[in-house]
C-alpha cells in the first residue's frame, strides 16, 4: 500500500482506503525506462480518486502526464488495445480525446509484473475531477452540451469493428439487456464468471433479478430489436469531459475514461448518461433526488447531433430503469472475485443493482419517467 495519504470515492459518497497502491515515484522512474519522455526528475501533483485503477498527473521535464495503472486481473493488453484502437478511431474523425503516448517500440499499454499502465497527454480544464459519478449536475447548459457531444461521439463511433473486451469485469455491456431471457443469459455465463455464480447462489437472485428487470425489460427488449450494435462510451459523466471553463458557455476540449467502453447500442450511452447525470443517488432521501431538467437538456442536446425520434425518445424511459444492470452484476463480479471485498459486492448488489431499479418505482422515479415519455410525445 502507498505511504501517501491517498483515498478514493467509495460506493456510498465517502472516502476510503484505496483498494490499490497509489503510484509511486519509484515506479514511475522505472517506468521511464519504456517512455523517455519521462525522464526524472518527476513529480507526482495529483492522484486520482477513482476507486478502481490507480492514476495520477505527473510532471516530468517537458511538462505533464496522466499514467493510468492497472491490475492484470482488470485490464489486460489485449483489452486496452481494443480500448485504445476505439479512442484512436474517433479522434481520427474529430473527438477530442487526449493523445496516448507510445512506448519505445510503438505500445500504447505496458505491463511490468503484476501491473499494466497507460501514459496520456495531460488534458486541461477537469472541471469536475473530485466528483462522484452518481452526482448529478446542476448546469443545465453543460448537460446540453454533454448531450450535444455525446452525439457526435455516435456518429463518430460508427464503423469502427473492434472486437469483444474479452472481460465482463467492470465492462458496461449490454448482454442481458438485449437478451431475451436476462435469467438464462446470465446461468449461460456462470461457467466462465465462478466468482459472480457462488456470489448470486447465496441469495435468491432469481426472483430478486427478476423482480429489478420488471417491467422494465420486456418493453425495452421489443423497441430495442433491430437497433444496430455501436461501441459507447460506456460512463458518459461531466467528470470524463475537459471543459473550457465552469461557466455556461463552456465548451468541451476533451473527452476521456473510455475504461467501460464496449460495444452496446446508442441508447445505451444516452440512458447511461441521464442515470449518471440527472440523479442524486447518493442522496435519494433528500427531495429532488430526480433533475428532471437535466435529463431533459442531455436528450436535447443529443438530438441536436444525431436523430433521435420521438419513440427513441420514449424507448429511453423503458431502457433507464435497467442500463445499470449489466454492469451492477461486472462490479459484484469484481469486488468479490479480485479485490476480495464481500461488504462493497454487496453494495453493488443491493445498492446499485437492486436499489436503484426499485427507484424508478417510487414517486420521484416514475416522475423522472413520465417526463421523458412526455417529452417523446410533444417532440
Amino acid at each position: 500500500m502507498s505511504q501517501t495519504s491517498h483515498r478514493v470515492h467509495g460506493l456510498a459518497g465517502d472516502d476510503l482506503e484505496p483498494d490499490w497502491p497509489a503510484l509511486t515515484l519509484d515506479e514511475l522512474v522505472a517506468l521511464s525506462m519504456d517512455y523517455p519522455m519521462l525522464a526524472p526528475p518527476l513529480a507526482i501533483s495529483w492522484h486520482s480518486p477513482r476507486p478502481l485503477s490507480a492514476a495520477a498527473l505527473v510532471r516530468h521535464g517537458q511538462g505533464t502526464v496522466f499514467v493510468k495503472r492497472h491490475h492484470h486481473s482488470v485490464r489486460s493488453i489485449r483489452s486496452l488495445d481494443t480500448e485504445h484502437r476505439f479512442m484512436h478511431h474517433l479522434r481520427s474523425r474529430g473527438i477530442p480525446i487526449p493523445g496516448l503516448l507510445t512506448d519505445t517500440i510503438g505500445r500504447t499499454a505496458v505491463q511490468a509484473g503484476d501491473w499494466v499502465y497507460e501514459v496520456y497527454q495531460a488534458i486541461t480544464g477537469d472541471v469536475y475531477r473530485e466528483a462522484f459519478s452518481w452526482s448529478p449536475l446542476d448546469n443545465l447548459q453543460h448537460a446540453h452540451t454533454a448531450g450535444c457531444m455525446l452525439g457526435k461521439l455516435h456518429n463518430a463511433s460508427e464503423g469502427f469493428d473492434g472486437h469483444d473486451r474479452g472481460t465482463h469485469i467492470l465492462v458496461a455491456r449490454s448482454d442481458l439487456i438485449l437478451a431475451p431471457d436476462p435469467l438464462k443469459e446470465l446461468e449461460k455465463q456462470f461457467p466462465e464468471r465462478p466468482a459472480l455464480r457462488d456470489y448470486l447462489q447465496e441469495r435468491p437472485w432469481r426472483d430478486q433479478l427478476r423482480t429489478a428487470l420488471e417491467p422494465w425489460h420486456a418493453r425495452a427488449h421489443r423497441g430495442l430489436a433491430g437497433k444496430p450494435t455501436l461501441w459507447t462510451h460506456g460512463d458518459w459523466h461531466v467528470s470524463n469531459l475537459g471543459w473550457s471553463g465552469g461557466g455556461a458557455n463552456a465548451r468541451i476540449t476533451s473527452v476521456f475514461d473510455f475504461g467501460l467502453a464496449a460495444p452496446t447500442f446508442a441508447l445505451f450511452d444516452l440512458a447511461t448518461a441521464i442515470e449518471r447525470n440527472a440523479i442524486a443517488w447518493l442522496a435519494l432521501d433528500e427531495p429532488g433526488a430526480a433533475h428532471l431538467d437535466i435529463a431533459l437538456a442531455l436528450i436535447e442536446g443529443y438530438r441536436q447531433s444525431r436523430p433521435l425520434p420521438a419513440s427513441d425518445i420514449a424507448l429511453l424511459a423503458d431502457l433507464l430503469p435497467i442500463v445499470h444492470v449489466d454492469f451492477a452484476l461486472s462490479e459484484v463480479e469484481y469486488f468479490q472475485a479480485i479485490t476480495g471485498a464481500p461488504s462493497h459486492a454487496d453494495v453493488a448488489y443491493e445498492t446499485f443493482l437492486c436499489g436503484h431499479a426499485a427507484w424508478f418505482h417510487t414517486a420521484e422515479g416514475a416522475a423522472l419517467l413520465a417526463a421523458i415519455r412526455q417529452f417523446a410525445g410533444i417532440s
